[in-house]
């Protein structure tokens, strides 16, 4: 059986390598998420660098970030965001409550029953949840460089490579039903719903190269893997007249505390 996320905490905590890379090319949620999470203050959890956290402040919500690595952390305090260092199973609220409690691509790295329950002390009545991710199908040509080009690098890997870049139409699927079932678990919540926002980006072969080294499957490669995984994906996008354009699905997982 294949290894929950939160239990592969060397990857979890692995983004802060790079934490500037991952602020400059990781996106941004979408403006119709933000609006619809807007509240009086709001407990961001795995805020990493602070994207979510960013957007919600200007939206007028005050903003405190948990986030276990504390290069991400320092990189999202010094963007005006306040956090505190700590995974949230073990993070300490002392009394506090929020309107809100959100994790932007982090909630897939949290014991989803302890998390659940933990999201429900912290939240007051009326308060919503939310956790939410990007999904996106990289085009075929690209999906399978990077694939080929990975299994050269680590044959032993422990996932299919390809589902890194490709995804499917549903990748978070199990994230999502665990989400669902640790938040109806509680008793704590109306029935859990999922949100959906489509949108879509164009990426020169620069900024997928750019982007690439952040996601998790490459985080901890050494540099002359990770040359030759990005010159396979390069040479993909090169064919393809060097730039591509992107389907992203934004799906939230989001119920209100009873």
């Amino acid at each position: 059986m294949p290894i929950q996320p939160h239990r592969a905490r060397q990857v979890a905590e692995s983004f802060g390598v790079d934490a500037e890379r991952y602020d400059r090319t990781r996106p941004a949620y979408p403006d119709e998420l933000i609006t619809k999470l807007v509240a009086t203050e709001v407990l961001d959890v795995g805020c990493g660098t602070g994207t979510a956290a960013r957007q919600l402040r200007r939206a007028g919500c005050a903003v405190l970030g948990v986030e276990p690595d504390e290069r991400m952390a320092a990189f999202a305090r010094r963007t005006g965001v306040d956090v505190e260092v700590a995974t949230f199973e073990d993070w300490a609220p002392a009394g506090r409550t929020f309107d809100a409690v959100v994790a932007g691509t982090a909630w897939h790295w949290i014991d989803p029953a302890v998390g659940a329950e933990k999201a429900a002390a912290v939240l007051r009545p009326g308060g919503r949840f939310a956790a939410f991710w990007h999904s996106f199908q990289a085009p075929a040509a690209v999906a399978d460089a990077f694939a080929e080009a990975f299994r050269a690098a680590v044959p032993d890997a422990p996932f299919d490579p390809r589902g890194a870049a490709a995804q499917g139409p549903d990748p978070y699927r199990p994230i999502l039903d665990r989400t669902a079932e640790g938040l109806r678990a509680t008793g704590a919540f109306g029935e859990p719903e999922e949100w959906r926002f489509a949108w879509e980006r164009t990426y020169t072969r620069d900024e997928w190269l750019d982007q690439l080294p952040t996601s998790g499957a490459l985080t901890r490669l050494p540099a002359e893997a990770l040359t030759g995984i990005l010159a396979a994906a390069g040479t993909a996008i090169d064919a393809m007249g060097g730039a591509f354009t992107l389907p992203y699905t934004t799906i939230a997982v989001t119920a209100t505390r009873s």
